[in-house]
């Protein structure tokens, strides 16, 4: 008998919003050491060809790290939960903060990160992301310093929350306005869309989804606002193959 909460099966004529570590691919000790097989890069490949286009990469990672890792120069990619968004057209789209402001909190974190080595802190251009994922047991710790120097910058930040991360952005804009940009644009317009996801950051994405009437999966355990499952990243795959049996 099939879950109530398995998501249905894939329709080429829809618009697929997807994460990408923890989503596509499984989550490593660094964002360095995870692993790009050669058999997703050819199920995307084919599931854009199939679906017209309307798929979209929508990460906590920057495009540029995107790209690195994966190549695909024509697929609309979303990097840094929206911040940084390239379009069907190969345009460019970028929400910035101030570089004062993150200068200011980057210099105020290296004595930090010089105590605590197992803490790593990445810059992704327009926002930094303090991952913990070596060190867990200064998750508390890293949450608070990381609130407390928000809080000293002033407004036009946020908190960003991940798994074993906490990231200060650009306030307003999220995975969630991302898809809502894309969707206003072709080939996503009219579609049903689609977004899965594995993190606290993928819930914005969920959201927005589940107002137009779309798909809305969560990967993995933990609460949130999708509709439907998935158990890992094999289980997504599976998923999306679904699609493509018989296209591309």
């Amino acid at each position: 008998m099939p879950r109530p909460d398995f998501p249905p099966a894939p329709c080429v004529d829809w618009a697929y919003f997807l994460d990408v570590d923890g989503t596509l691919i499984d989550i490593a000790d660094t964002p360095d050491a995870v692993q790009v097989d050669t058999a997703l890069l050819d199920l995307i490949g084919r599931m854009h060809r199939s679906s017209g286009g309307a798929v979209a990469l929508v990460s906590g990672r920057s495009l540029s790290d995107l790209e690195s890792l994966l190549g695909m120069p024509r697929l609309p990619m979303a990097g840094q939960h929206g911040l940084e968004r390239r379009d069907a057209a190969g345009r460019l789209w970028i929400h910035a903060a101030p570089p004062a402001v993150k200068c200011a909190l980057k210099e105020a974190l290296m004595p930090v990160l010089a105590r605590h080595p197992g803490l790593l802190l990445e810059d992704k251009g327009l926002t930094l992301a303090l991952h913990y994922r070596l060190a867990p047991h200064l998750a508390a710790y890293a949450h608070r310093l990381m609130a407390r120097l928000l809080e000293q910058a002033g407004a036009g930040l946020e908190i960003q929350r991940g798994k074993r991360v906490v990231e200060v952005k650009p306030a307003g804009i999220d995975k969630g306005t991302a898809v809502a940009e894309y969707l206003a644009e072709s080939p996503f317009m009219g579609r049903r869309p689609v977004f899965i996801g594995d993190d606290l950051n993928d819930e914005h994405g969920f959201a927005e989804v589940n107002k137009l009437d779309g798909i809305s999966i969560k990967v993995g355990k933990g609460i949130s606002c999708a509709r439907f499952r998935l158990p890992n990243v094999a289980a997504v795959r599976r998923w999306m193959g679904y699609a493509m049996k018989g296209n591309g």
